[in-house]
């Protein structure tokens, strides 16, 4: 017997040769009598490498993705990233469908081809929420929620320091920009005025709980800017509870777009510049990114398939602060209780009922009854006056 499987094969050709019988090489050497009928049929004296193995890969792959298509695919992938959109293989197969390309191969096809040509970006791990229950907004409709966020300090060419408010309609996912030089009170009315300018008003506005949205800590009862403004236009402020940044999620994505996408990236030499850019990468998410809640559609595309109405504010100037108290509307935060049983409103520790503990509770002002309503899962199970300054 031969030390390798291409020995054996020789043996027992040359065993055959001597005019021993199949059976007793196939006894000989160990094999199956098959295997040795296969090898004496191959042997041939004028081929030196007829005991090597060939192959098994078939030799035509009628289904196999084609040079052309593969280089479209590169190509495609190439352009969607250098434009600063999405460039994942669902969004090349939405480009490939738009340009009406014969033979367009499936998702995953593109993904295995992608992957092959050495293309795949890393992606971040998606939050995966905990069992205790959440009560989070729902957005149905355009203009049902927006989330808002402020960026910064951020920085152009000197001295060019800015801030840049960040809004997203959940439902359609459209964007504004709007770059300010300080989150002062005057200045968070003009974005936010400017951005409803352009997105329309939504029922609720939810942001995180920095100062400049709700006022002072000093006065948790004062109804900061961000308040009034939003109670002035039949707005209800929603505020995430503090340290969970994730319940800002969709607009927290968009910063790390607008951070790796945006303006950022250009020369900014003054305001007007700056406010041009910003514009520009607000059109170009609106126009150009895909998203697959959307079934493969831009955000202007989704807006322009509804049937509804937006609301606009009643004039293109935005109101000058101090703004009014307001005598009407409601304000809600979201709080996780802790051990200690509290509720905290912008520095208001306000006791919550034994139920509550390690829930999440929503807290809604009601300005008109002067009113403070705790819920727990929808439901009320608690209710304080709230005199308000």
């Amino acid at each position: 017997m031969g030390k390798t499987i291409e020995e054996d094969r020789r043996c027992a050709a040359a065993l055959r040769a001597r005019g021993e019988r199949p059976a007793a090489i196939a006894a000989a050497l160990g094999r199956a009598r098959s295997w040795v009928y296969k090898w004496l049929n191959r042997a041939s004296a004028d081929d030196a490498t007829w005991n090597v193995s060939h192959s098994r890969a078939p030799h035509r792959r009628p289904r196999e993705t084609t040079d052309a298509i593969t280089e479209i695919i590169s190509a495609t992938r190439h352009r969607l990233r250098a434009d600063g959109v999405f460039h994942g293989a669902q969004a090349i197969h939405w480009e490939l469908q738009e340009l009406s390309l014969p033979g367009i191969p499936s998702v995953r096809t593109i993904g295995r081809v992608l992957q092959r040509l050495d293309l795949v970006e890393r992606r971040h791990g998606r939050y995966t929420a905990r069992g205790t229950r959440y009560p989070g907004l729902i957005a149905s409709t355009p203009g049902a929620v927006h989330q808002s966020d402020f960026v910064g300090p951020c920085y152009g060419q000197r001295p060019l320091r800015f801030y840049s408010l960040h809004s997203v309609d959940l439902a359609t996912g459209r964007c504004a920009v709007e770059p300010v030089t300080e989150r002062a009170a005057q200045a968070t009315i003009d974005a936010f005025w400017a951005s409803w300018w352009r997105l329309g008003l939504p029922q609720a506005q939810q942001v995180d709980n920095e100062a400049v949205f709700y006022g002072s800590v000093r006065y948790p009862r004062g109804m900061g800017a961000l308040i009034r403004l939003c109670l002035s236009v039949d707005v209800e402020p929603w505020f995430i509870p503090p340290g969970e940044p994730w319940r800002n999620g969709v607009v927290e994505k968009f910063n790390d777009h607008w951070r790796a996408k945006g303006p950022l990236r250009e020369a900014l030499g003054d305001a007007a510049v700056l406010r041009a850019a910003s514009r520009m990468s607000e059109e170009r998410h609106n126009t150009r990114y895909r998203y697959t809640k959307l079934q493969g559609r831009t955000p202007a595309r989704a807006l322009a398939a509804w049937q509804g109405r937006l609301r606009f504010p009643p004039t293109a100037d935005a109101p000058r602060h101090p703004l009014p108290k307001p005598i009407t509307g409601r304000y809600h935060v979201v709080r996780f209780i802790r051990s200690d049983r509290v509720l905290d409103i912008f520095g208001e520790r306000v006791p919550v009922p034994d139920q509550a503990m390690y829930e999440y509770v929503r807290g809604t002002v009601d300005v008109a009854h002067q009113r403070l309503r705790l819920y727990l899962d929808g439901e009320l199970i608690d209710e304080h006056p709230f005199r308000l300054r």
